[in-house]
């Protein structure tokens, strides 16, 4: 317990924001609930506030591209373990809540050692090389996807779906409901990319909306997400065809812009599709093709089989072929408003509160109530 006599409750999470943002809306849940969060991370995670404690813990990848990695990561894990064992007996929480990523595995392991309630999260739909290790240590698994793949045998009876755990940003928003462009009116395009997408959109975006009709190309107002070093290129395409573009590296306002977008061109990461379907947007993903056991193609796809998106593979995605596409779908509004509609209907609303209810139900902090069907399982 803390000084005040909360108890506590450990979110781990590799440091990405596929892991940390879904954390940060547990944590903003268990507060309401009179429950300290504490973050483990590694190096990259961030803080969610100052006054919420961070621990720094070793993580390393699970399987190596050579004995020499394999030794270096397994190193990593057993500093990281005994940095976690540490904390997690100084804190003495009453969960450990799993997010995936590197930095989740010792800390799990070590709350197992040590008796304490584990709940894994799992946002993609392939259960994640993490939390597939942790798999048969877990008391629950909380799934975004109601379809998961990899499950290890055994573990089918410990799923429960309870949704993506979206930022209230996105929560508050989820009611203003998709507005399809107007008949000769602005068509509002966003592109978001981060890292592992603004290079590819860069090159074919531009070239894409180049390709475009006069009329549609006229009706464009874009909002493009694009690396520090490729900015000034893409600025001078946008220019060189007469198209305005708002570019930036970073936006902080993705849930104002996402709820007013006619259009996503994006990766398919789980916080990507989470958002999506907070707030109901149509959208073109392009799963990154290095994705760990390729999930985002299997995200773009669970999305798709709903009628929220179209997926595009990046060895397919040409401007020729982009073009095309954007002039059938900015041709029909109501294709929008129906992918829009099926995407919004995709997400499962309250998710971070479900999650957080079925942490208190794992302690035994609240009675047992009906949890949602684990869906459909696949090997």
């Amino acid at each position: 317990m803390t000084e005040t006599g909360r108890l506590h409750v450990v979110l781990a999470a590799g440091g990405t924001g596929g892991h940390v943002f879904p954390a940060e809306a547990l944590a903003s849940q268990l507060r309401e609930r009179g429950i300290e969060p504490v973050l483990f991370t590694d190096l990259r995670g961030r803080s969610f506030g100052t006054d919420i404690a961070v621990h720094r813990i070793r993580g390393g990848a699970i399987a190596g591209t050579s004995a020499w990695g394999r030794a270096r990561s397994l190193g990593a894990l057993a500093t990281g373990f005994m940095q976690a064992g540490w904390a997690l007996r100084r804190l003495r929480p009453v969960a450990v809540v799993g997010f995936g990523g590197y930095a989740s595995v010792p800390t799990v392991l070590a709350a197992r050692t040590v008796g304490i309630p584990v709940i894994l999260h799992e946002q993609n739909a392939i259960l994640g090389r993490a939390n597939r290790l942790l798999a048969r240590r877990a008391d629950r698994i909380a799934t975004a996807f109601e379809t998961v793949r990899s499950v290890p045998k055994g573990c089918e009876g410990r799923l429960v779906r309870v949704g993506m755990p979206v930022r209230p940003a996105f929560v508050r928003l989820r009611e203003r409901g998709y507005q399809p462009p107007e008949p000769g009116g602005p068509i509002r395009l966003l592109v978001l990319g981060g890292s592992q997408g603004a290079r590819v959109f860069g090159e074919v975006v531009p070239a894409a909306v180049d390709r475009l009709t006069a009329r549609t190309r006229s009706r464009l107002a874009i909002a493009q997400q694009c690396r520090p070093e490729n900015l000034a290129t893409v600025e001078d395409a946008y220019r060189r065809i007469g198209v305005a573009a708002e570019l930036a590296s970073f936006f902080d306002d993705v849930p104002q812009r996402l709820s007013s977008a006619h259009l996503l061109i994006a990766r398919a990461g789980a916080s990507t599709i989470a958002e999506i379907t907070a707030v109901g947007c149509p959208a073109l993903l392009v799963p990154y093709p290095y994705a760990a056991d390729d999930h985002q193609t299997a995200n773009a796809q669970a999305l798709a089989e709903q009628g929220g998106a179209w997926p595009v593979a990046q060895d397919t995605l040409t401007p020729e072929g982009l073009a095309a596409r954007l002039e059938e779908l900015l041709a029909k509004p109501e294709m929008l408003a129906a992918a829009a509609h099926a995407a919004r209907a995709a997400g499962y609303d309250r998710a971070a509160a479900r999650l957080a209810d079925l942490v208190l139900e794992t302690i035994g902090a609240a009675p047992p109530q009906p949890l949602p069907s684990p869906g459909r399982l696949a090997a």
